[in-house]
């Protein structure tokens, strides 16, 4: 078809009796260096217009390429330098509109460009009126040698122009890449080091011989697009670097342009980059709907209900249900509303904390407060007095003028219910949950009003229970009638909450380290038995103090053994790597598989992947196979290094895990929550052919 209409645009040019429009003639190159009078002509060049109208001058530049002779696209690839004008008349814009190149491959370089003739038709605009239009066409052209040459011209728009331009410069455009007609679905999606395109025709349509053509990315280094076609559905996997052949630069948020073709037609796409999961881009991308993400927030914030990090506030709001009188509804309603309100503005701060990171250009991603000793200190106080309050040694009244109580498990003060929401929030923030990753990895590269609005589809998640009791207070006449059994449950809460508090204070041993951590602990165990000694006599203490002795003996033993090295009570046998970009590259370049493990001590979910499946006979012989290399990142402290890694998999938060091999060479990223035949059958698809 482009040549058709080349040919077309030719034949016009030489024999038109009605043309009238300005024309340079066949150019003379102003630095012809070597060549002389009667050497042969490897190019010829052209140029035509039409008069000035409303500021516009249509110009059509033929370009006539002996065999074996090529010049170069507006992105030329790996090698070449595109056509360019340097215009000496006064143009304040220039519309240049590319024909669909070609690509041609010579000893390992890889560039994007024409053969043959092609014509270019470009729009330039002036505010000046202008008589005469004049410039230096500067045009790259390469067979065995390659050679810059400088054409000088001047266009004089006094000639007039007759219907025939138009016509040939309306054919000359139509060679263009059109934005739409080719492709119904463009999906551009970024993991590791690669860009990944997945483009689908219309149901009955399939792909012929596609090609793809990639513009230039500011930092990054393109390669030569890996195409693989199934009926309606393609995907082509590019590798990026940066300029200088380094590290890929993070693609994520980028616009990219490309050229599709599949024969003589072809298509101009535009795609906005979003992470790629490695089966589908699903975090963020334009395959999932808004509407989509918003119910992935609202069952990613309800799921947070059910992880173990919540269930000691939920425990507590249970405690608040018993205190109140059987009948009095409107109490619950109250207590249930002003909980739910809890949550959602503290999501609501959780979105104000990710937008001024994400304004300051700050590392954002899902739990990272955790990664402070501060806040870990802060939760630390607070779990330890709910615990000193559920073991009934002391209430806390923050004084009448604001009318407010610290949220315990008996307090009938409406601020107290409102901060049982923030802080199970709070809480659940180091807890991961299905379709949680894929809401805040779409969030946080998401317009900043997106990111609002699914922190706010979280919050109404996480606060449905909440809600619902609220909505139907008559559910609390189910609960039994109020009883001595109750300061039992409440001994229960206390020693829940106690655990939990314990376990914040174990994230303190990265920072402060196992010896200071250890007296930390100790020391509020004591205190709490003293305490308990002196409120209810030694007799009641007894037991408490079996129970705090063992909780303290494991404790310790738990502390004595991560400073000694080993993180479990079951061996990990596992050849544990550091975790780098080159190290996978390294990895896959020996035929080998990689196993990554991204992890946190004060990930809830981590830790549950950990004893469930990684630990597991069948799974730790796996990773360590001959052909395995297991790689570990940790992200308890902060890191820009694993918080890269995570980034450039569109990932914002903990667990993670992927799986890379000679048949997965893309990555494949697993599920928050482990699975072991998941995982082994996933090991199993990568390894490749033995050799």
């Amino acid at each position: 078809m482009r040549f058709l209409i080349n040919t077309l645009f030719i034949l016009f040019a030489i024999f038109s009796s009605g043309l009238h429009a300005a024309d340079t003639g066949w150019l003379q190159p102003a630095n012809t260096g070597w060549m002389t009078e009667n050497s042969p002509r490897h190019v010829d060049v052209r140029l035509l217009s039409s008069t000035q109208e409303n500021g516009k001058i249509d110009i059509l530049l033929d370009v006539k390429l002996e065999e074996g002779w090529k010049t170069y696209w507006r992105s030329p690839g790996e090698g070449g330098v595109a056509p360019e004008i340097k215009w000496t008349s006064p143009v304040s814009s220039v519309d240049w509109q590319w024909p669909a190149p070609g690509r041609f491959d010579v000893a390992g370089v890889s560039t994007q460009g024409y053969m043959g003739d092609i014509v270019f038709p470009i729009t330039v605009t002036s505010d000046e009126k202008l008589d005469k239009l004049s410039g230096i066409l500067t045009l790259s052209t390469c067979s065995n040698v390659c050679i810059l040459t400088d054409y000088p011209f001047e266009l004089d728009l006094t000639e007039p122009v007759s219907a025939d331009f138009a016509w040939a410069f309306n054919q000359a455009k139509g060679g263009v890449p059109p934005t739409s007609g080719l492709v119904e679905q463009v999906l551009a999606g970024f993991s590791g080091n690669k860009l990944i395109v997945e483009l689908q025709k219309s149901t009955d349509a399939e792909w012929g011989k596609p090609n793809i053509f990639t513009d230039v990315i500011d930092g990054a280094a393109l390669g030569v697009p890996k195409i693989k076609i199934s009926g309606n559905s393609l995907i082509a996997s590019i590798e990026v670097n940066d300029d200088w052949g380094g590290e890929s630069p993070n693609l994520i948020g980028k616009d990219i342009s490309f050229v599709v073709t599949d024969g003589d037609v072809s298509q101009q796409i535009t795609a906005k980059v979003t992470p790629y999961t490695g089966s589908g881009i699903s975090e963020g991308g334009t395959s999932i709907p808004l509407w989509q993400i918003i119910v992935f927030a609202i069952l990613g914030g309800l799921i947070l209900n059910l992880m173990p990090c919540v269930l000691p506030v939920l425990a507590m709001k249970l405690g608040s249900v018993l205190m109140v009188p059987q009948g009095e509804q409107k109490t619950i309603r109250r207590q249930f509303l002003l909980s739910s309100s809890g949550i959602l503005v503290s999501f609501w701060l959780l979105a104000l904390l990710m937008t001024l990171l994400r304004v300051g250009q700050q590392a954002v991603g899902w739990g990272i407060q955790f990664q402070n000793p501060w806040f870990i200190g802060f939760m630390v106080l607070v779990t330890a007095l709910f615990t000193a309050n559920l073991f009934g040694l002391f209430e806390i009244n923050l004084g009448s003028k604001t009318n407010t109580r610290l949220a315990t498990a008996g307090g009938h003060g409406n601020s107290g219910h409102f901060w049982q929401g923030v802080f199970a929030t709070l809480l659940a923030t180091p807890c991961s949950a299905p379709f949680l990753g894929t809401a805040v990895a779409f969030a946080l590269a998401a317009p900043m009003s997106e990111l609002w609005l699914i922190f706010t589809a979280l919050g109404l998640g996480m606060s449905l229970p909440w809600l619902l009791i609220a909505a139907f207070p008559a559910i609390a006449k189910l609960l039994p009638k109020p009883g001595a059994w109750m300061s039992k449950l409440r001994a229960v809460l206390g020693m829940m909450m106690l655990i939990s508090s314990l376990w914040l204070i174990s994230l303190l041993i990265p920072h402060f380290g196992a010896t200071y951590t250890l007296v930390i602990a100790i020391t509020f165990l004591v205190l709490l038995i003293i305490f308990i000694a002196k409120n209810n006599g030694l007799r009641k203490a007894i037991l408490p103090f079996i129970v705090f002795a063992l909780l303290a003996s494991g404790f310790s033993w738990m502390v004595l053994e991560q400073k000694s090295g080993s993180q479990s009570m079951v061996k990990d046998s596992v050849n544990w790597q550091p975790l780098t970009e080159q190290a996978i590259v390294q990895a896959l370049s020996d035929n080998k598989r990689v196993f990554i493990d991204v992890t946190a001590d004060w990930c809830v979910t981590c830790k549950a992947n950990k004893y469930n499946v990684l630990l597991r006979d069948e799974v730790q012989q796996a990773l360590s196979a001959p052909d395995i290399v297991a790689l570990r990142g940790d992200w308890t402290k902060p890191s820009p290094e694993i918080t890269a890694f995570l980034q450039k998999r569109g990932q914002v938060a903990v667990p993670f895990n992927q799986i890379y091999g000679p048949n997965l060479t893309e990555g494949k990223i697993l599920s928050t929550i482990l699975d072991r035949e998941s995982l082994l059958s996933i090991m199993k698809e990568a390894k490749g052919a033995e050799k």
